[in-house]
């Protein structure tokens, strides 16, 4: 089964939603604002993904909180990732052993329909 973390209404989960739903593929969606992501899943994730690529430093969270200002090292991120998941990059794809983040059609199709 196809793990697709994110919120409902990012632009990049509704094309990756709308991806699975193409191809007929079961998935199921943990919203990140009704199921929050604990540290053991950030670890996991971390472990396959670097933290620049999970970590989203384009975002409003990451502006509003004033992030850039503290100059945060892989931990600190870790720890902030931890206590508010909105500066998760979205979605997060767990498949199988693999993490995906963000969407990329050709990534997708090589692994989900090659």
């Amino acid at each position: 089964m196809i793990k697709i973390y994110g919120i409902k209404n990012c632009d990049s989960v509704k094309k990756a939603i709308k991806y699975f739903k193409k191809y007929n593929l079961e998935y199921t969606l943990i919203d990140f604002k009704e199921t929050k992501v604990d540290e053991k899943i950030i670890t996991t994730w971390l472990q396959q993904v670097a933290m620049n690529k999970l970590f989203n430093t384009r975002g409003t969270t990451y502006r509003t909180l004033k992030l850039k200002e503290l100059n945060l090292d892989d931990n600190a991120k870790k720890v902030w990732l931890t206590k508010e998941n909105m500066l998760i990059k979205r979605p997060v794809i767990e498949y199988h052993d693999k993490v995906l983040v963000a969407f990329d059609e050709a990534i997708y199709d090589a692994l989900f329909k090659g």
